[in-house]
């Protein structure tokens, strides 16, 4: 009897040692916080961004940064065709990170006309800054407009996502607006804000910016944290937020984006789930894309983010939702349903990011095509009866990637995957660890699997 007991404490001993060796290991990707090093306010105003604002094309809201305190502060906004000035009172709140306080702007315009051109600064009292300008579009009378779509970026100091964002919309100028999908900066701290408003410079401030949340956003404690500094700079959350859930909605023409907020706990994102099939089931748009951060179909094992799948994915299923725009594992991937007679039919699941970080990833079968070791971006183009979607190689802005939904007035649905032609890139060096052999082996194995050279 000694024995068996001395048995089942010695097991219950190494596994109690196996499990606090492995929390060890995962403590600081837990729990860790990037340090925020004390910083100033801006003596001017200054990290100005647009946005849409509520859930019209014609919205637009304005965000930006000054000082310590509130003061009196307003937009200046002026119709390049009729010449008028508007002012557009603005609302200030103090935000005190970890290490300092800033006073955050935001003005909300609602009265824009279609197919409009406007120019607008930002004021505070006397002091002002630059002149920026934007356009609005004919709203419901157009069949062609594109915008782009962008992954994680978190670029690191002194980066180059200014240059590959800019070299972006040199390629694509029609481009209309901007859609991030999450991890726009690497961690909330000023510092990295600052970075991140570097790589949108001479961007965020003439074209509408839109993101939702990823992992990189939040602080980590047990129960994860969003500072209020997110939503005054993405400030059309100040109002589309359901309870602490960072979601939203945006009809734009004959399209609709649903935004959400995949890096939250079960019970929050029950809550989207309510939320997501309300905003589908009265949704009239031809073309609805769903943005989130979390693949609901991972690329690093089949196991990963069960839970945004399991909430999700049936809803995005049920109520056709044509393509699904996802970051967060460091690689492209897109992955297309097929019925039982191996038809391709949307939705579309795209995976995509823009940043210096690459992942290790699985080369899973369900997957059409993958890329490593680079950076990517997406146009997104309705055009007529159809919905191209078009992966770039950031690094060049050569096609890498294409695919078209086109849908009949009748109804009927087809895809054309113009991507399959387009060479696979899959990029990689190992330092001879045992993750980066193994990986180095699922990249052969992949290439020996479809053919590749």
């Amino acid at each position: 009897m000694k024995k068996k007991t001395l048995i089942k404490l010695s097991i219950t001993f190494i596994i109690l040692l196996g499990l606090g060796f492995w929390i060890n290991s995962r403590w600081s990707a837990w729990f860790h916080n990037e340090e925020e090093a004390p910083y100033s306010p801006l003596s001017q105003p200054g990290r100005v961004l647009l946005t849409f604002g509520d859930n019209n094309e014609l919205s637009r809201n304005i965000s930006w940064q000054y000082d310590s305190i509130v003061v009196p502060s307003h937009v200046d906004l002026v119709d390049t065709l009729s010449k008028d000035t508007i002012r557009i009172p603005a609302q200030g709140e103090i935000f005190r990170s970890r290490s300092g306080q800033a006073a955050y702007y935001v003005a909300r315009l609602r009265s824009l006309q279609p197919g409009h051109y406007y120019t607008y600064r930002v004021c505070n009292e006397d002091n002002v800054s630059p002149w920026y300008h934007f356009r609005t579009y004919n709203s419901s009378t157009r069949n062609d407009y594109s915008f782009l779509y962008v992954g994680d970026v978190q670029d690191s100091i002194n980066g180059k996502a200014n240059t590959f964002f800019k070299e972006a919309f040199e390629q694509h100028p029609e481009t209309e607006f901007l859609v991030f999908g999450g991890d726009l900066t690497e961690r909330p701290t000023e510092q990295r804000w600052e970075e991140t408003y570097r790589g949108l410079e001479a961007i965020g401030q003439y074209y509408p910016v839109l993101t939702v949340t990823g992992n990189h956003d939040y602080l980590k404690y047990v129960i994860r944290k969003l500072e209020r500094r997110f939503s005054l700079i993405f400030s059309y959350f100040l109002d589309s937020m359901v309870g602490e859930n960072q979601v939203y909605t945006l009809k734009y023409n004959d399209m609709q984006l649903f935004c959400l907020d995949s890096n939250r706990e079960f019970f929050y994102l029950w809550t989207q789930k309510r939320w997501l099939e309300e905003e589908l089931k009265k949704s009239t748009a031809r073309w609805k894309i769903v943005v989130l951060h979390h693949p609901l179909y991972s690329i690093k094992g089949e196991m990963n983010n069960l839970s945004q799948r399991l909430m999700f994915n049936s809803l995005i299923e049920q109520y056709g939702v044509d393509l699904v725009l996802q970051g967060h594992e460091h690689a492209y991937a897109r992955m297309t349903n097929h019925t039982e007679n191996g038809n391709a039919v949307p939705p579309v699941y795209t995976v995509s990011h823009c940043s210096p970080k690459n992942y290790l990833i699985q080369f899973d079968e369900r997957f059409d095509k993958f890329g490593t070791g680079s950076r990517y971006y997406q146009q997104i183009h309705i055009h007529g009866d159809t919905l191209t979607m078009n992966a770039y190689d950031a690094t060049d802005n050569s096609l890498y990637d294409s695919m078209d939904i086109i849908k009949s007035d009748k109804g009927n649905i087809k895809l054309n995957d113009r991507g399959q032609n387009i060479p696979e890139k899959l990029i990689f060096q190992s330092n001879g660890s045992k993750k980066e052999e193994a990986f180095r082996m699922r990249i052969e194995e992949y290439k020996h699997r479809k053919g590749i050279e």
